[in-house]
């Protein structure tokens, strides 16, 4: 772009970037339904989860727990087979995860240890690697609960809705321009204009093709 037209554009674009609302800015954290859809990955499986601030530990359907040991280390072995919402079929699935402590949830019926492995989740357009204990909640409405560790990374839970958002996280290769070449920008498209100077600086290198 020629340096005349960089002068005229840049001043323009700087001025829309900072007037333009940003969902992802602090200021204003995003308010998500006590339901919402999410995706086990890598399973690819779209579940319901529960968005539980009453829990500090998010938690996991999983059958067949079996605890082994790989290298001298402490591993877990389960399954997870739930009715996928989109296919609408049964996908199961087993994973083997590091053991990375013991949750001791004390009930009527005593006391009881619960393996906590960490899994990748997509919720709300974010995959989240994060800490979940395992049990069967076969009986329960929702296999996965998110805990109040989990959201603090998600945003404000608005008990009175339900199913606010798509549960597909941002790619994690560049989208490719027009021309079919990666951009060249080193701003990703999710998550690097989540503030206003952020969102001046990827408006500057969309426009002068310049990083700084």
């Amino acid at each position: 772009m020629p340096a005349t037209l960089k002068t005229l554009f840049l001043p323009a674009a700087i001025a829309l970037a900072t007037a333009l609302p940003l969902t992802a800015n602090a200021d204003s954290p995003r308010n998500l339904g006590w339901i919402e859809q999410g995706v086990i990955e890598p399973a690819d499986m779209t579940v319901k989860f529960k968005l539980d601030t009453g829990a500090l530990t998010s938690s996991m359907h999983a059958e067949d727990i079996e605890r082994f040991q790989r290298d001298g280390e402490q591993w877990v072995r389960f399954k997870v087979a739930l009715e996928d919402l989109k296919s609408e079929s049964l996908i199961s699935e087993t994973f083997e995860r590091p053991l990375e402590r013991d949750l001791s949830v004390r009930g009527a019926g005593g006391s009881e240890e619960r393996p906590v492995v960490r899994m990748d989740v997509c919720i709300a357009g974010e995959r989240l690697n994060e800490e979940f204990s395992l049990r069967d909640r076969s009986n329960m409405h929702y296999p996965v609960l998110l805990g109040r560790r989990t959201l603090d990374q998600l945003g404000n839970v608005d008990s009175s809705r339900t199913y606010t958002t798509t549960p597909t996280a941002p790619a994690t290769t560049p989208e490719p321009t027009h021309a079919g070449q990666p951009q060249t920008t080193g701003c990703p498209v999710a998550s690097a204009c989540s503030s206003i100077p952020a969102a001046m600086q990827c408006t500057a290198e969309l426009i002068t093709g310049i990083s700084p």
